[in-house]
C-alpha cells in the first residue's frame, strides 16, 4: 500500500489495519465509524484504490461491525469521487450482502438500492445490472431444500422484482414466483399468495396482462381451493385488487368465477376479506354487474340452513352496506335484514338487532325513521310474543342512536302499550325497555308516560315482572 506522498500518508491506514486487528470489539467498531474521517485525509482516489479493496478483503467480523460497515458505506459516494466512481463500492457491499446475519444483509440491500440511485443509466447497466448476475443464488434459493429460504424469497418477492428490473423480472422472476404459489409448503404459499397483487402491478406494463392471464392467473385459481386456510386468506385479503389491474371483462369473465367461490369458502377469514374488499371491485365493474353476481351468493348465505352461516353474513352486513350505499342496500338487502329479526334461532334474531343498530350508525337516523322504525314497530302487534319482544329488543338497540324525538314520539306509545300484553315475558321485557330508553327520553314524558306504566307494571301478579318494574323505578328515580 505504499503511497509517493512519504510515510505520513500511510498513517490513516495503518491506523486502521490496526484498529481492525485489535481483538476489542468496540475499538474495531469505533474504527468503521470513522472510516468517513479516513476517507477524507486519503482522498477519493487512495479511498479508491487502498481502502475499498482492503475492506473488501477483511470482510469477516463480528455482525455489529459488519452492519456499522455496511451502513457507512451507503453514504460513501463523494468519497470516491461521485457517480462516476460510485461502483466501487459495489464489491464491498456484495460481500456484506451474502453474509449470514439477517441484520447486516438487510443493510448491505439498503446501502445498494441508495447507491444504485446514484449511478448513470449506463454505469447501472454495465456495474450493477451485473449483480442480477445473483440470480442463480436466487434461483437456488427459491428452490432451497429448506422451507424458511423459500419463505423469505417470498416474502421479500415484490423487493426483488423491483431491484432486478422488468426484463429479468419477464424471463426469471415469473417462473419463480409461479412455483412459490404452488409451493409444498403452505407458510410459502401463503407468503406469495400475499405479493400477487403487488407482483402483478409491478410487471412491465406492455405484457402484464399477458403474463398475469397465462402464468399467474392459472395458479390463483388452484390456490382459491387451497387445502390451508391461511394460504386462501392471504390470496383473499389481496385478490379483488386484481381486477383493477386487469380490467372490466376479464374480471367478469374471470375474477367474478373466483370471488363467488371465496365468498362461499367456509373459513370465514375468507368470507370476511373478500366482503371488505368489494368496493375495489365495484369500481371497475359497476354496482349492477356486482349485484348480478355476487349479490345472489350473498342472499343465499344469508338464508343458509346452518344458522352459523347465516350469523356469519349478519355479522358482515353493516362493513357490506359501507362498500355498497344505502340506495343499493335498501333495493338489495333491507328485506334480508328485516327477516333475520324473525328468524327461529334467538342467536340470529339477536345478531339482527345488533345489526339494525350498526346500520342507523352509519345511514343516520333519518334513514332508520323511514325505512327501519316503522318495520320494527309494526312487529308489535305480531301474534307470535318472541317477534313482539323483538320489536322491544330493536327499540332498546335503536334509541340511542335514533334520538330523543323519534324514541319519545313514535317508539315509547308502542313499549307502552305493551304493557298489556297477555304474555308476561313481553311485560317485564317492557319493564326492561322503559329503563332502557328512559335517559333518552326528556323528564317530562318520564314522569307523565313512563312513571305511571312501571307503577301498575310494579304491580302485577307475575313476580318477574313486578320485579324489573321496581328496579326500571328505582334505576329512572321516578319513585
Amino acid at each position: 500500500m505504499a503511497g509517493a506522498d512519504g510515510d505520513d500518508s500511510l498513517y490513516p491506514i495503518a491506523v486502521l489495519i490496526d484498529e481492525l486487528r485489535n481483538e476489542d470489539v468496540q475499538l474495531r467498531l469505533n474504527s468503521i465509524k470513522k472510516l468517513s474521517t479516513i476517507a477524507l485525509a486519503l482522498g477519493v482516489e487512495r479511498t479508491r484504490t487502498e481502502l475499498l479493496p482492503f475492506l473488501t478483503d477483511t470482510i469477516y467480523d463480528e455482525d455489529e461491525v459488519l452492519l456499522a460497515l455496511a451502513e457507512q458505506l451507503g453514504n460513501f459516494t463523494m468519497l470516491v469521487g461521485g457517480p462516476e466512481y460510485v461502483h466501487c463500492l459495489l464489491p464491498p457491499l456484495e460481500s456484506l450482502a451474502t453474509v449470514e446475519e439477517t441484520v447486516v444483509r438487510d443493510k448491505a440491500v439498503e446501502s445498494l438500492r441508495k447507491i444504485s440511485q446514484e449511478h448513470s443509466p449506463v454505469d447501472l447497466e454495465v456495474h450493477f445490472e451485473p449483480l442480477t448476475l445473483v440470480m442463480p443464488t436466487l434461483r437456488q434459493a427459491a428452490e432451497d431444500k429448506s422451507w424458511r429460504v423459500r419463505y423469505m424469497v417470498a416474502d421479500k418477492f415484490s423487493e426483488l422484482q423491483k431491484a432486478v428490473g422488468p426484463e429479468i423480472t419477464k424471463n426469471d422472476l415469473v417462473p419463480a414466483f409461479q412455483n412459490l404459489l404452488k409451493d409444498c409448503e403452505a407458510e410459502v404459499r401463503a407468503a406469495a399468495a400475499n405479493k400477487v397483487k403487488e407482483f402483478c402491478e409491478n410487471l412491465p406494463e406492455d405484457s402484464r396482462e399477458q403474463i398475469i392471464m397465462t402464468h399467474i392467473l392459472p395458479c390463483v385459481k388452484e390456490l382459491v381451493s387451497d387445502t390451508n386456510q391461511h394460504v386462501k386468506s392471504a390470496l383473499a385479503s389481496v385478490i379483488m385488487g386484481l381486477s383493477t389491474i386487469l380490467g372490466k371483462d376479464n374480471t367478469v369473465e374471470h375474477l367474478l368465477p373466483l370471488f363467488l367461490a371465496q365468498l362461499k369458502d367456509e373459513c370465514p377469514e375468507v368470507r370476511l376479506n373478500i366482503i371488505s374488499n368489494l368496493d375495489c371491485v365495484n369500481e371497475v365493474i359497476g354496482i349492477r354487474q356486482l349485484s348480478q353476481s355476487l349479490l345472489p351468493a350473498i342472499v343465499e348465505l344469508a338464508e343458509d340452513a346452518k344458522w352459523r352461516v347465516r350469523l356469519a353474513i349478519i355479522e358482515y352486513m353493516p362493513l357490506l352496506a359501507g362498500q355498497l350505499g344505502v340506495e343499493f342496500f335498501d333495493e338489495k338487502l333491507n328485506t334480508l335484514c328485516m327477516a333475520w329479526l324473525i328468524d327461529h334461532v334467538y342467536a340470529i334474531r339477536e345478531a339482527a338487532t345488533c345489526n339494525l343498530m350498526k346500520l342507523v350508525e352509519k345511514f343516520g337516523a333519518e334513514w332508520a325513521q323511514n325505512t327501519i322504525v316503522p318495520k320494527v314497530l309494526g312487529m308489535a302487534n305480531d301474534p307470535n310474543y318472541l317477534h313482539r319482544m323483538t320489536t322491544l329488543f330493536c327499540i332498546n338497540a335503536l334509541s340511542e342512536a335514533c334520538g330523543q324525538e323519534i324514541t319519545t314520539k313514535q317508539m315509547l306509545p308502542v313499549v307502552l302499550k305493551m304493557s298489556n300484553d297477555q304474555v308476561a315475558n313481553v311485560r317485564f321485557n317492557v319493564a326492561k325497555s322503559l329503563q332502557k330508553i328512559g335517559p333518552v327520553l326528556d323528564s317530562n314524558a318520564l314522569q307523565t308516560e313512563v312513571k305511571p306504566v312501571l307503577e301498575k307494571l310494579a304491580t302485577d301478579t307475575d313476580m318477574d315482572v313486578k320485579y324489573f318494574a321496581q328496579e326500571a323505578i328505582s334505576v329512572l328515580a321516578l319513585a
